[in-house]
């Protein structure tokens, strides 16, 4: 019989020990025996004593599918506790989770590349993790694909996201020194990031509007973000500058420059002063000047290179849906030139 690790872990692996096969991988059967010692033990647990080469995560995956079979019944709740003198077996075989950490070899939008980090310009609709739902074809799946070292990265190297339907500008490491940096430059807020919004409704009063109010889960909502109040809900501070561009009677085009990178920040912190993106209906947006997906995107990425000590600036165009738009809404305001 082939050993585990020639089956199921052979390197490169993923993130946090996940796997990194190619689909057709061959599965194995593992004898399992419990002991005195496991008496009482969370199945799961047990588990990462008896299969000490694979993350209890991976485990728990296994577990649900039903590939663990105790005493001849088939055990698919991880909280089960084993008895000792329990016999069964394990089948060690993929899952969709463990897929998801696979090199795929599909397109990437590069912006600018060295030895160190890469800048990519995300599409909109393409998903940066895998997550439930979308297991492949992610970002970090290309990232994966373009370059093998990504493999010996938390996360392929993604210091950011974006939202899938948010388009634009990301960095991501191509080192462990260069990804510490970039955390920790994120952090100190010397990242700066600046993105173009279309949203609902005329813009009126001054220009330029400063917004400092915390994000948090919704708590009528737990699927969604708000503007909550810390004394009462749990969040964190979070602070946007809006800058507005252009504006009709039907919508506005704003500057956003983000001095926090909360979940959903700007999308929040939007809805709460009346503004929502255009086509963003989880925050009250409608559909309108065409626009199937939140009109978002992430247009200025500047920061200090890590290693060469470099001011870098760039700058992504405006994708074709969201041109058309503004152009739908007779917003005429030239981005070339932020």
């Amino acid at each position: 019989m082939k050993n585990t690790q020639q089956i199921i872990s052979t390197p490169p692996q993923g993130p946090d020990g996940e796997l990194a096969e190619e689909t057709g991988v061959e599965a194995e059967l593992r004898a399992l025996s419990f002991s005195f010692a496991h008496h009482g033990m969370r199945l799961d647990l047990a588990l990462t004593e008896l299969v000490p080469e694979f993350s209890r995560t991976y485990l728990q995956q296994l577990i649900a599918l039903g590939s663990v079979l105790i005493n001849g019944t088939v055990v698919t709740k991880a909280s089960s506790k084993v008895k000792a003198g329990a016999v069964g077996q394990i089948e060690l075989r993929p899952t969709p989770q463990s897929q998801a950490f696979k090199a795929e070899n599909l397109p990437l939008d590069i912006v600018f590349e060295d030895e160190h980090l890469l800048v990519i310009n995300k599409p909109a609709g393409l998903v940066v993790h895998p997550a439930p739902g979308n297991w492949s074809g992610t970002l970090m799946n290309r990232l994966l694909g373009y370059d093998l070292q990504a493999f010996n990265l938390p996360r392929a190297g993604i210091v950011h996201r974006l939202d899938k339907d948010t388009s634009g500008l990301m960095v991501v490491a191509r080192t462990r020194q260069v990804m510490d940096a970039l955390v920790q430059a994120i952090a100190a807020r010397t990242v700066k990031r600046q993105y173009l919004a279309l949203a609902h409704g005329a813009w009126h009063g001054s220009l330029l509007r400063h917004v400092d109010a915390p994000v948090g889960r919704d708590p009528g909502n737990r699927l969604r973000m708000a503007v909550v109040d810390l004394g009462v809900h749990a969040g964190k501070l979070a602070q946007t500058d809006f800058e507005c561009l252009a504006s009709s009677t039907t919508g506005c085009l704003l500057k956003c420059t983000l001095h926090t990178g909360r979940t959903h920040q700007i999308r929040v912190h939007l809805a709460s002063i009346g503004h929502a993106l255009v086509a963003d209906a989880v925050y009250g947006g409608a559909l309108g000047a065409g626009m199937q997906r939140q009109a978002l995107h992430a247009t200025r990425l500047a920061f200090v290179h890590p290693i060469t000590g470099q001011s870098l600036v760039f700058h992504a165009q405006l994708p074709d849906d969201l041109a058309g738009a503004l152009k739908s809404w007779g917003l005429n305001y030239n981005v070339a030139s932020l």
